[in-house]
């Protein structure tokens, strides 16, 4: 695993998009702080870029860092959780602009997954996670249905995992700092 961590690594510091599995299913990545890579992101989703993206994050430590007013809710919900879930978080800080939503928001999940943790430990950034899918078309369930575009128009494609079934992407809440909570996606 080290090694793809390593190569994963190099790629994302460079500006590079790459491929990898996480937690839920097969994604898109690059550094969520860099504009110009998640500016690549978009292109090979075919997305419009008004439709916000995921990012990861390995920690409440790192959470802090892209968002400046957690509310006290998202750790009970987080610690709670019984499947993967991501929070949408106002106040979004320390990300590329191109990333956080119009309404100055956020979507991020601390994945349950050794490689994307200690990729984004090592980056020491978040990172973008989207699903490996051109933008209206099915998410893949394993990584022999990623679409060959996709396969081509990344720069690295992680080699873990390739034989793991994908079949649920994470829940997704709105969690707004007036206290309002909006369940997105089930």
């Amino acid at each position: 695993m080290q090694t793809e961590i390593n190569n994963a690594f190099k790629i994302l510091k460079e500006g590079g998009l790459i491929l990898y599995p996480t937690d839920t299913v097969w994604g898109i990545g690059c550094d969520a702080s860099n504009a110009e890579a998640v500016k690549k992101v978009y292109k090979l989703k075919q997305r419009e870029d008004s439709k916000a993206l995921i990012c990861l994050v390995t920690d409440d430590r790192m959470l802090k860092k892209h968002v400046k007013n957690i509310p006290d809710a998202a750790y009970s919900i987080i610690d709670v959780s019984e499947k993967p879930i991501t929070i949408i978080y106002d106040d979004a800080q320390n990300l590329a602009p191109n990333l956080i939503a119009e309404d100055n928001t956020i979507a991020i999940r601390i994945p349950d997954d050794e490689f994307c943790y200690q990729l984004s430990r090592k980056l020491n950034s978040a990172l973008v996670s989207t699903s490996a899918n051109i933008s209206g078309q099915p998410t893949p369930k394993s990584y022999k249905e990623i679409a060959p575009a996709i396969l081509k128009g990344v720069d690295y494609v992680v080699n873990l995992h390739h034989e793991k079934i994908c079949d649920k992407p994470s829940s997704i809440i709105k969690l707004s700092n007036n206290g309002i909570v909006q369940i997105i996606r089930k």
